[in-house]
């Protein structure tokens, strides 16, 4: 992994940090968010300050580079997120779609 990577690693965490810190403040970040952010990042860190360890995963899993794996991983962890939070956006439209409907019956009661 190279320097720059790490260094990208880094700023990149440290602004993920700022970040959520500012939603934590704001109050507009539920704890389930907030771990998962600050998780991420704390795992952007930990793969630019010990990127011994990343080589080594990467080895493992027959990975070319370090830095294929390190994308890969967070792309993976993104998406994973994303499929998540469309499990919970289905299901509060359906709650919205029964609430409009009850609603709808008493009124025309």
């Amino acid at each position: 992994m190279t320097g720059n990577l790490r260094i990208f690693l880094l700023i990149g965490a440290a602004l993920l940090l700022v970040l959520v810190a500012r939603k934590i403040k704001k109050s507009q970040f539920d704890t389930h968010d907030t771990f998962f952010w600050l998780g991420l990042s704390a795992l952007l860190i930990l793969a630019a300050a010990f990127p011994q360890l990343v080589y080594v995963i990467a080895d493992l899993l027959g990975f070319q580079s370090a830095s294929n794996f390190v994308f890969l991983a967070v792309i993976a962890i993104l998406l994973w997120r994303l499929f998540r939070l469309q499990e919970n956006v289905v299901t509060l439209r359906r709650k919205l779609t029964t609430l409009a409907q009850e609603i709808a019956l008493k009124d025309i009661k």
